[in-house]
């Protein structure tokens, strides 16, 4: 793995553009990308490939998916400025409340829709898909907090398409890695169902749920969920057409991390960005 050296001097004058944005310094940056690679080893031992999710959804298709009976307030629009407004801009007048005309479009909220709404209409198979990705996702929140909520960040994904049984092992694979990761990171995790269903909270899913929980998440000690596994049941299988050869409609699951939150984590533990870079660095000189 190559980083940023720790002993790397800080860039002057970094500072937060805003509520949940943040500049990374060097030994922050490196961090980020020397854990998300080492969280692509999941992709690794599941044979799932890499692909690139799209930057922009549709609302429309989002709709279609119960998103905005879900999660209506985590969607960021993508909207565009109105030709009566490029004067004033162009002027150096500030936006202010000049008008913007809608797209369409949302930005990404979790990495997972992108690459579920591209398959709409696909038969994986029997033996079922995996791929993997990771994207930039933008969550509107009631607050934000360091690397612990903020507006933007990183997300990598792992996504089984395929059987009921194949989703099921997907998970079980994927909650193995996750301890066993924090573990080579000297992390202590704490795993708990969540409340956060893909499908309508109001509906009979919803009720089978609480029965048979769907998504656990993994907590760092302060509380900081870093990672998740999500089993979708047969819902976008149904909803998108996707099916798994002559086993009907595909069952989908998929692994998460959030890998800002990771860097958190991995502060917490050790104390800095230094401590945690030479963590780091003894886990991945060390193969798995």
């Amino acid at each position: 793995m190559s980083t940023t050296s720790a002993t790397t001097p800080p860039v002057p004058g970094l500072r937060s553009p805003g509520p949940g944005l943040i500049t990374l310094d060097p030994a922050h940056t490196a961090l980020l990308r020397g854990l998300d690679t080492l969280l692509t080893g999941l992709a690794a031992r599941l044979s799932a490939p890499e692909v690139t999710g799209p930057p922009l959804l549709a609302a429309a298709d989002l709709a279609r998916l119960d998103y905005f009976r879900n999660f209506p307030h985590l969607g960021v629009s993508a909207g565009r400025f109105a030709p009566d407004a490029y004067d004033a801009l162009a002027a150096g007048r500030p936006p202010g409340d000049r008008p913007l005309e809608p797209t369409g479009y949302v930005l990404p909220s979790a990495t997972c829709y992108g690459l579920l709404l591209s398959l709409e209409g696909a038969d994986v198979g029997a033996d079922g898909l995996r791929i993997s990705a990771a994207g930039r996702c933008f969550r509107n929140e009631t607050h934000y907090d360091g690397l612990r909520r903020l507006w933007g960040f990183h997300m990598r994904e792992v996504v089984y398409l395929g059987t009921k049984d194949g989703a099921l092992e997907h998970l079980e694979r994927g909650g193995a890695f996750i301890q066993e990761t924090a573990e080579r990171l000297g992390l202590v995790l704490t795993r708990a169902t969540a409340d956060d269903p893909f499908y309508d909270k109001g509906g009979s899913r919803a009720r089978l749920m609480a029965l048979d929980p769907v998504k656990h998440e993994y907590s760092a000690p302060d509380g900081t969920a870093i990672a998740s596994v999500n089993r979708h049941r047969n819902f976008f299988g149904e909803r998108l057409g996707i099916r798994a050869g002559d086993h009907g409609p595909a069952y989908s699951a998929c692994v998460a991390f959030g890998v800002e939150r990771w860097v958190h984590a991995l502060l917490l533990a050790h104390g800095g960005p230094e401590q945690a870079l030479d963590r780091l660095r003894a886990v991945t000189a060390t193969p798995a």
